[in-house]
């Protein structure tokens, strides 16, 4: 029977696949779009709003510059985009930014792109889920009250899937990914054709509010300074499009000109999509504040402001429409699913990290399902963290938002053009050159166009949060220096010096006794089978009656071993025996001392509590001692034959398995 951890497990993940079972893992184009691009496409339910309300500080008239705000992200987007395209191509191996500024800038920069990038993971799934839950919470007014409990509940469902294989939750997300672009087109062009076509005047919900600035007197740089905070918050809708670049292994073939096909489509959605709100949200003469109960002046009575596309959806399909929460769900779902992006992108460079030593090696391996389950988990426990740190609000998250993507985007993009500048001198043939020179220009105006982007972030949101987020990177990128340094310390210690193996001079044996029973008959019995130069039986004096029955036992079983008995006077046990190996590995440097510890098998959790303590003791600090070696004996009682072996086998697999193993069959 399997345990009730075992059986949930199943439940919520399904059966282990098999290692050869990688390559159905993969996927093909129509799947990897709402898997990698879910992020960077559900950026338009939320950009918009960062948009208008930044706006907003300086009263209804500064939504005038909405959509020129939105033709600057844009461009950028199209620039990242054409971008990533070339990083694809020349590195598919799925490090992304990481591996492109390892191998052009240095391991320190790529450390300084990775550290950036988990930080943007962690606050994608963050952000994403509070969004979701906001945009939810406009038309389930439940929802907007218990938002924290939701977004963590969203969160934690997001890592069950995550959890069950790349494909399987691609598939899953498949559905509501492509959904929400069909409903998203669907209403613009319901609207722009009641407008254009049928002459309807489309009005959103709060467009016939009195709107007041936050600050009047907003002229000259101050102006400038509020457009360029907008532009930054709506940059937002370019994160994720780095996660294709990391996510080019788990494409199907040919991998690159399906990730950059990908990347294509991922552009021209979101873009469309973006445009499209904003010229909405003007053409219904949409409203949307950063306070409202400061910036709304004489509003209805209990007047609650709602998202952006729930505002639109509205204005085109009316309130209480079943269309119009057909839109509000499926908003909520994208920007749930969007966090997928990260659960995808984060595990994989999690990996990459790890195998090259700047993360615990537990990060580079794959789960029961072939997914880098504890890269999963970890994502999950950190998002969640930051969710109930800000209280799922989402204008506080945003501001610790887009710093390290667009980190990544200047330092990734900075390494292509030195790739291209080491490959173009070793180039000949007159058409690579071209293509490489074309590649070489994209990159070089996108470093150049991220690195303003990343400029104008620092200077607008430093004060707001951008510091939080400056200061995870910082810890991130230091913790991995410290991890890599351990490995490097560890490995030069683990390397031979010298070919040859220096033999022991002599091997001296000791067998802790603690009673004349047979687990130490058996571990006497061992120790002489190992043929030791010396062989002594040690037994600790802390009671003279017992250590006295000791010796009588001894002595008339006639066991042709010397007991040593070590007097204690404190009754200790453990510092006497330690100084009793110390004083025979003394005698001689050469010398090594193997110590038998009698140990006690049993089949109940309960059980080990009752046994092993005083062994356990003396293993741990013995094991400090050079040259000591030490060995444990079992004695398996009776209660560990009913031990579910193949369940604990399961339990402890951390790799694949070396061969069949055969069970001694019972007596």
């Amino acid at each position: 029977m399997a345990s009730p951890t075992s059986l949930l497990k199943r439940l919520l993940v399904g059966r282990p696949f098999r290692s050869d079972r990688l390559q159905h893992t993969l996927l093909p184009k129509r799947i990897a779009l709402p898997v990698f691009a879910s992020d960077a496409l559900s950026s338009v339910a939320y950009a918009p709003d960062e948009i208008l309300l930044t706006l907003s500080i300086a009263g209804a008239g500064a939504y005038l510059y909405s959509p020129w705000v939105a033709l600057a992200v844009v461009v950028v987007m199209l620039t990242v985009v054409a971008s990533y395209r070339q990083n694809v191509h020349a590195y598919p191996s799925g490090g992304g930014d990481y591996e492109v500024a390892t191998v052009n800038l240095g391991p320190k920069a790529g450390v300084g792109v990775a550290s950036a990038l988990m930080v943007d993971y962690v606050l994608t799934v963050a952000v994403s889920t509070s969004s979701g839950v906001a945009n939810l919470g406009s038309v389930i007014p439940w929802v907007a009250e218990h938002k924290v409990g939701v977004a963590v509940t969203a969160v934690v469902v997001l890592t069950a899937m995550n959890l069950r294989g790349l494909r399987e939750s691609g598939t899953a997300f498949a559905i509501p990914t492509y959904g929400f672009m069909i409903v998203i087109i669907g209403m613009l062009l319901t609207g722009l054709v009641r407008i254009f076509v049928l002459g309807d005047d489309l009005r959103a919900p709060s467009a016939d509010l009195l709107i007041a600035a936050e600050d009047d007197h907003l002229t000259g740089f101050a102006m400038v300074f509020l457009l360029l905070r907008t532009f930054s918050s709506g940059c937002a809708a370019l994160t994720g499009v780095e996660a294709i670049s990391n996510g080019v292994p788990a494409f199907k073939p040919p991998k690159s000109r399906n990730a950059a096909t990908t990347l294509l489509l991922l552009g021209t959605v979101a873009v469309t999509m973006l445009v499209g709100i904003i010229w909405m949200s003007r053409l219904t003469h949409l409203q949307f504040v950063e306070n409202p109960a400061l910036q709304i002046v004489q509003g209805p009575p209990g007047y609650e402001q709602k998202t952006v596309t729930t505002q639109i959806g509205e204005a085109v399909f009316g309130g209480g429409s079943v269309l119009l929460y057909v839109v509000a769900a499926a908003t909520a779902l994208i920007l749930f699913l969007a966090a997928n992006t990260a659960f995808n992108g984060f595990p994989v460079l999690g990996s990459i990290l790890a195998q090259d030593r700047y993360l615990p090696r537990q990060l580079h391996t794959r789960g029961d399902r072939l997914a880098f389950s504890n890269g999963i988990i970890l994502l999950a426990l950190f998002a969640i963290l930051l969710i109930v740190a800000f209280q799922a609000e989402v204008t506080r998250l945003i501001q610790l938002y887009i710093v390290g993507v667009f980190v990544s985007f200047t330092l990734s993009q900075a390494g292509m053009i030195r790739h291209w500048n080491r490959l173009l001198p070793r180039t000949r043939d007159p058409e690579q050159r071209r293509r490489m020179i074309r590649s070489r220009a994209i990159n070089a105006f996108g470093a150049a166009m991220t690195g303003t982007v990343l400029v104008i972030v620092l200077i607008t949101k430093f004060l707001l949060g951008a510091w939080i987020a400056i200061a995870a990177m910082a810890v991130i990128y230091v913790t991995m220096l410290a991890i890599r340094k351990h490995y490097d310390t560890v490995s030069r210690e683990l390397t031979p010096a010298d070919a040859r193996q220096v033999l022991p001079a002599r091997n001296h044996a000791i067998v802790l006794v603690s009673k004349v029973h047979l687990p130490t008959l058996r571990a006497l019995a061992y120790a002489q089978a190992t043929r030791p130069d010396s062989l002594t039986a040690v037994t600790v004096n802390v009671d003279d009656k017992d250590t006295r029955r000791i010796e009588e036992e001894w002595e008339n079983r006639e066991i042709p071993v010397p007991l040593t008995v070590v007097d204690s006077p404190y009754r200790e046990i453990t510092r006497p025996i330690v100084d009793f190996v110390k004083s025979v590995r003394r005698s001689s440097p050469r010398d090594v001392v193997t110590v038998f510890i009698p140990e006690y098998v049993v089949g109940k959790w309960w059980e080990h509590l009752l046994h092993n303590q005083s062994a356990l003791r003396i293993k741990g600090r013995l094991l400090f001692e050079p040259g000591v070696m030490v060995t444990s004996v079992p004695w398996q009682l009776a209660s560990s034959a009913g031990k579910d072996l193949d369940r604990l086998d399961r339990d402890l697999a951390r790799g694949p398995a070396r061969g069949p193993r055969e069970r001694t069959p019972p007596r």
